[in-house]
């Protein structure tokens, strides 16, 4: 199957970027090949100025990235899985992992499996965005969250887009992105 042909796309710092289409569409498998999670049969990919698949170690240290479906260690408490991903990135201050924590009203002391859909979405918001990552992609990012949830998601997009960051937003929600997204494709 051809997922994704021919796609040319330039997102430019300090913006959100809307990136759209129904599901099934390719929006998933463009997100993989720009964080060398899956090859290209043909083409490249560049993020930040660095080749996707030459220089994916690099670039992940610089990007956040959110998978449309997360997944969470089933036993492991989401304040376990923050520790363990600043431990992996080498983040030696939680600050901004406790504030991103209270905002959203994680659930941190009970195992994932035990957590509802909108409470491990919160857990993968945190886990994107602790680390101030000059690119953020969020792939569905509002996926089960309530709609006080999904203001507070909004709210915080626009401030890491106000430091001069970027956001690449897919989904098929086309109100929510149309609210955010300076440009859309």
């Amino acid at each position: 199957v051809r997922a994704v042909v021919d796609l040319d796309l330039q997102v430019d710092a300090g913006q959100v970027f809307g990136y759209l289409g129904p599901n099934g569409s390719g929006k998933t498998t463009t997100i993989r090949v720009l964080l060398a999670l899956q090859r290209p049969s043909r083409g490249r990919a560049t993020l930040l100025g660095l080749d996707s698949q030459q220089d994916s170690v690099e670039i992940r240290r610089r990007t956040g990235y959110l998978p449309g479906e997360l997944a969470l260690f089933p036993r492991m408490t989401g304040q376990q899985h923050i520790d363990w991903f600043a431990r992996a990135r080498g983040e030696r201050h939680l600050g901004l992992a406790r504030q991103l924590a209270e905002r959203f009203g994680v659930v941190a002391d009970r195992p994932a499996k035990e957590l509802s859909k909108g409470n491990r979405q919160k857990i993968g918001l945190v886990l994107a965005f602790m680390h101030r990552p000059e690119l953020v992609i969020l792939d569905e990012p509002t996926s089960g969250l309530d709609p006080l949830m999904q203001a507070e998601f909004e709210r915080l997009v626009r401030e890491v887009v106000a430091e001069g960051r970027t956001v690449f937003l897919s989904s098929h929600d086309l109100d929510g992105v149309q609210r955010l997204a300076d440009r859309i494709a």
